[in-house]
């Protein structure tokens, strides 16, 4: 009988194409825009996970201020010593490694080209803590950093807009009026924490702080954090150890932060989630709208199709093979309709996802769910029309004109 009622459900489906296709378009375009939606923000989702990841595993942030500006209208707080860097490696346990960064803004030269970058001064730690390798090269040597020499080791980006490419190891070129010679070439890593890191001259701390700033601070502190000790242990015992050596008062707010980069990434990637599913479920009211469509075109088509009812119920059919056939006829529109939509969502995310610059995720789960939610609409808004089909007087079907 089951065989017979899909049939049937399909020959009055395609009796009437347009107005089926019709039927199902609310279906299609919730199902498409529903995954859709779903599948890029999945794959926004996994693009910052990687953006700050590429900033370092297990690393904490130590930065002067309540935040990533000075806060309020306050005095500036002031930067670190050098003595802080010595004492945190010291006086810490499950610390890997320990960068000091003092950074600014400049304009590097190279013959014809030109191009503004991010000068960070710090040391051979700040690739140890970032496990950032090199390209080419080699990194600074104790003696280098010690006296501060002109040397540096630049990023991808920098190295494509001034040597273009050429091998810069070994070459010289000015940044603010100073002659530098490149030693090495980063690693690509790409975006990560909203700025391009691979946009960087890396050059020892004390050349940066003699030839740029002027002094002897430091902006920045970079703690890596041993795999085998808990990250929120160590920026507890950081935390106490800056209160104590910047002399803050019990009850007195800290004028320095500690930033996780796990718990930023957490807390960006909850974000973006949440975000996503905001615009999944403003994308699933089109289902109930197509779920509405199915039922009104049912409700004409139990109507169109009164008398074959009658004739139906009039040589022996049962109530229940009636409201089986109205009922497959509504599940099968929405789940054509569910199908396309999967198709149609399944191109536009390819499409979209570069452009967007987010990697595309293919989730059977969400496609799978997707398409029962629309078998479900078929179920729900086709029963109604299907249980009236069915209890319909055979008399009164056959005198229906």
């Amino acid at each position: 009988m089951l065989g017979t009622t899909i049939t049937l459900a399909f020959r009055a489906i395609m009796r009437h194409k347009l107005r089926s296709f019709l039927t199902t378009l609310g279906i299609i375009i919730g199902v498409a825009a529903v995954v859709t939606m779903v599948t890029l923000g999945n794959g926004a989702t996994a693009a910052v996970r990687e953006q700050i990841s590429s900033l370092g595993a297990n690393i904490l942030q130590l930065r002067p201020g309540q935040g990533f500006g000075r806060g309020g209208g306050g005095p500036r707080p002031p930067n670190f010593k050098p003595q802080d860097v010595t004492a945190i490696e010291n006086q810490l346990t499950g610390v890997r490694a320990v960068a000091p960064q003092a950074q600014t803004s400049a304009t590097a030269i190279y013959e014809g080209s030109n191009w503004s970058t991010t000068v960070n001064g710090t040391t051979a730690a700040f690739f140890e803590a970032q496990q950032w390798k090199l390209d080419s090269g080699r990194l600074f040597m104790p003696e280098e950093e010690e006296a501060g020499k002109a040397v540096c080791i630049i990023g991808n980006t920098v190295r494509q807009n001034l040597f273009r490419n050429m091998n810069p190891v070994g070459k010289q070129f000015r940044i603010k009026g100073v002659s530098c010679q490149v030693i090495g070439v980063l690693t690509t890593r790409g975006q990560g924490g909203f700025q391009d890191q691979d946009d960087t001259v890396v050059m020892p701390i004390k050349f940066v702080q003699r030839r740029f700033t002027g002094d002897r601070d430091i902006s920045m502190i970079l703690v890596a954090v041993d795999d085998a000790y808990e990250t929120s242990a160590v920026q507890a015992s950081l935390e106490q150890l800056m209160r104590e050596r910047r002399k803050i008062k019990e009850g007195d707010q800290d004028n320095f932060n500690v930033f996780d980069t796990k718990q930023i990434s957490d807390t960006l990637t909850g974000t973006t989630t949440i975000l996503t599913q905001i615009v999944a479920a403003v994308a699933a009211i089109s289902l109930l709208v197509g779920g509405i469509g199915i039922m009104n075109i049912m409700l004409v088509s139990v109507t169109e199709r009164t008398r074959e009812i009658g004739i139906r119920l009039a040589i022996g059919a049962v109530a229940s093979e009636v409201l089986m056939q109205f009922l497959v006829e509504a599940i099968v529109l929405s789940c054509l309709g569910g199908l396309i939509g999967l198709f149609l969502a399944l191109i536009a995310s390819i499409a979209i996802a570069p452009l967007m610059q987010v990697p595309f995720i293919f989730d059977v789960r969400v496609n799978l769910i997707a398409f029962l939610f629309s078998a479900a609409i078929g179920v729900v808004f086709g029963y109604f029309p299907a249980r009236r089909a069915a209890a319909l007087n055979p008399i009164d079907a056959l005198r229906h004109e």
